[in-house]
Formats: C-alpha cells, sequence, structure tokens
C-alpha cells in the first residue's frame, strides 16, 4: 500500500511535463504562426510641386566697355582706382600731350590773322565801289576786291576749323567715363606712353546696372525647353518663361529675379550646346563682369504623382516602390520617374496612380507577397516637404 502514492506522484510529473512541452512548440518562437509587423503606409495624391535645373552660367555686364587713348602721350594723372565705381562724365585719366596745346595756340593765331585779313579785304571792296559807282575804275577792280574778300573768308573759316580739331585733339588728353560702371584692371601706370594703337586698353568699365548669365542647353535640354514652355513662336515662349533665379558662387540666392531674353538659333556644332542670356537687375552692384553663377529654372508641376525618395529603391538601374494590396500583401512594382527630382521626391511617369497605397518606409526589410499591418499616415505629412 505504501508504493502507490509514489507511482502517482511520478505519473503527474510526466502528465504536467508533456504539458508543458506542447504550450512551447505552438509559441511564434517555436514553429507557431509569424507575428505580422507594422509599416507605414500612404496614398497616392496628386501634388503641385516645382522641378528646379540649375546650369552654370558666367556673368557679363550690360556693357564692357574697353576706355582706349586717341591721342599719344604720357599718362599725367590717374583719378580712379581698379574696382571703383563710376558715372557718366567722371575723370578718368589725364594724357600729357604738350603738341596739342601748341597747336591750339597756333590754330587761334592763325584765326586771328585771317580775320586780319578779312579786314583788309572788306575795307578794299568798301573802297573800291563807290569809284566803280562813279566810274572812275573799271567794273573788273571791284570784282577783283570781291574775290579777294571771298578767299580771306574762306580761308577765316578753314582756321577755325583747324581750331576746333586742335582742341577736340586737346579734350582727347582728359578722358572720361562714357557709362555708369566698375573700373577694371589698370595696366598702365603714370608716365606710361600710350598711344592708340596700344594693344591693352587703358582700362575697362563695364556697366553693371543690369547684368547678363550666358548660359547653355544641350539638344535634348533645349528639346524638353521647347516642349514644356508654352506658346508656338520663339517671342511667346520666352515670354511665358517662368522667371530665373540666381545661384551665387557661395551657394546663396541672389535676391533680385531675371528673366530669360535671347537664346541663340543656332546650336553650336562644336559642344552640341545653344547659348542663352538671362538678365538680372543689379541695383546695389553685387553682381560684377566676370563672376560665375549658376542659372536656376523652375518647372512647375500641376497634380503630379510624387513618391518620397525614401519609399523606393533601385534593382539593376530601375526603380521600385512597394504596392499594398487589399489583403495587405505588398507587391514589388517598377516605376518610371523624371530626371528631375522635386527636393526629396520623385516624380513618377509610369507605374503609379492616385489612390494606391506605397510602404512609406522600410523597404529593405520587405519581399514580394508579404502581408504586414499598415499604419496609415496622412498625406499633408507625407507631402510636408513640398510646402
Amino acid at each position: 500500500m505504501a508504493a502507490y502514492p509514489v507511482v502517482t506522484g511520478l505519473t503527474l510529473l510526466v502528465l504536467s511535463s508533456c504539458g508543458g512541452g506542447d504550450k512551447q512548440a505552438g509559441a511564434p518562437g517555436a514553429g507557431g504562426p509569424p507575428q505580422v509587423q507594422s509599416y507605414p503606409v500612404f496614398s497616392i495624391t496628386p501634388q503641385n510641386a516645382t522641378l528646379n535645373t540649375d546650369y552654370p552660367a558666367s556673368l557679363q555686364g550690360e556693357q564692357n566697355i574697353e576706355i582706349r587713348p586717341k591721342v599719344d602721350g604720357f599718362v599725367d594723372k590717374i583719378f580712379i582706382d581698379e574696382g571703383s565705381v563710376v558715372k557718366i562724365g567722371q575723370p578718368l585719366f589725364s594724357i600729357k600731350a604738350p603738341q596739342y596745346e601748341q597747336d591750339v595756340r597756333n590754330a587761334a593765331a592763325t584765326i586771328s590773322s585771317a580775320e586780319a585779313d578779312v579786314s583788309a579785304a572788306q575795307l578794299q571792296v568798301n573802297k573800291t565801289k563807290p569809284l566803280v559807282d562813279k566810274d572812275i575804275i573799271s567794273h573788273f577792280e571791284l570784282e577783283s576786291a570781291q574775290y579777294t574778300l571771298q578767299a580771306r573768308k574762306a580761308a577765316l573759316a578753314q582756321a577755325k576749323t583747324t581750331l576746333a580739331i586742335a582742341r577736340t585733339n586737346l579734350g582727347y588728353t582728359n578722358i572720361i567715363s562714357p557709362v555708369n560702371g566698375v573700373v577694371g584692371s589698370i595696366p598702365y601706370k603714370i608716365g606710361s606712353l600710350v598711344s592708340s594703337t596700344n594693344t591693352q586698353p587703358l582700362t575697362t568699365v563695364s556697366s553693371i546696372g543690369q547684368v547678363y548669365a550666358y548660359f547653355s542647353l544641350n539638344e535634348k535640354q533645349l528639346l524638353d525647353f521647347s516642349r514644356n514652355v508654352k506658346g508656338k513662336t520663339l517671342n511667346q515662349k520666352l515670354a511665358n518663361t517662368p522667371a530665373v533665379t540666381l545661384i551665387l558662387s557661395d551657394g546663396s540666392t541672389y535676391p533680385e529675379p531675371g528673366r530669360i531674353k535671347t537664346i541663340n538659333g543656332q546650336i553650336n556644332t562644336e559642344t552640341g550646346a545653344a547659348s542663352f542670356r538671362a538678365t538680372f537687375p543689379n541695383p546695389v552692384g553685387l553682381l560684377r563682369s566676370g563672376s560665375s553663377a549658376s542659372v536656376r529654372i523652375p518647372q512647375q508641376i500641376k497634380d503630379g504623382i510624387l513618391v518620397p525618395q525614401k519609399s523606393t529603391y533601385e534593382l539593376q538601374g530601375k526603380r521600385f516602390i512597394y504596392l499594398v494590396d487589399q489583403s495587405g500583401a505588398v507587391k514589388s512594382t517598377e516605376i518610371e520617374i523624371m530626371d528631375k527630382t522635386a527636393g526629396q521626391y520623385f516624380v513618377v511617369t509610369k507605374g503609379l496612380k492616385a489612390g494606391d497605397k506605397v510602404v512609406y518606409d522600410g523597404t529593405s526589410s520587405l519581399k514580394d507577397a508579404t502581408k504586414i499591418k499598415s499604419e496609415e499616415m496622412p498625406a499633408d505629412k507625407v507631402y510636408q516637404d513640398l510646402k
């Protein structure tokens, strides 16, 4: 009788042990049904966006005027310095050329002599006329006196012209600025001999009230530009082109917007590109001729299909996203996108439509047909960077 309770205790211990083994086999980590993971999911809604494309550009002043001497002489005075901002009519250089001063004096003396000759000839005419009227002398004498007076007046006119030329040449010794602008380099110093035949100019004055930004588009970009901008003629397309932005060399944005004014009608056969010119106002003179920058051309997208770049992945040169079907399973789907991006978003041209549900993040851990638990994200959060 004493052994009976022992057998019953062992049996209960064995049954209890077997029951514990069955519960562990049904656990998720030991062959049970897998847990469904949660992923953020959003619905595709059409969005408006701006696509920006930057083109390297070189800046040139509205006018780059070479200042050259018109007379030979020595640089006597320099009234400006390199980089100075000058106004129209402001003195730039003074050239010492004594020969032109002497020419003025000689021409003035010649005029005085010619005026005396005219006066003498006029007196002779006045003296001869009454004598001819009284038939004291022949009419030939009067005609001769009148011809002499005419010649003296012509000599006086010529002398006055010579004086005007001499004064003009003397005026060339004082060189003034022809425009408002900024002075370039000054290669000649005081005492340098200069003439109109010098290879280098005295300096260059760049008119920078407006600045031209020159940039180029290749053939493909030019075709895209022509197709995307409304208008039948070139002038209409230019008028419909949105304002452009200038990105300075330090990466900052120039505050004044510009407009594309001209497009070269021919494509450069060497570079395969067409030249564009955008004009920017320069009221404070921040832009300088010869600087480099980038012209940013915007392209407006209305009701486009956009997806965050983080929602896509690339495989063998193709772009994919994960769509979520009604059963909660994901499917890898190829999409086609534009070359330009709207910030951190791709513009989809094929493979997606409004209303499709897309996995927002975590695509690296997914496979086709995997079922997920969708955590819906509001559209304003998904596309907040577009605002």
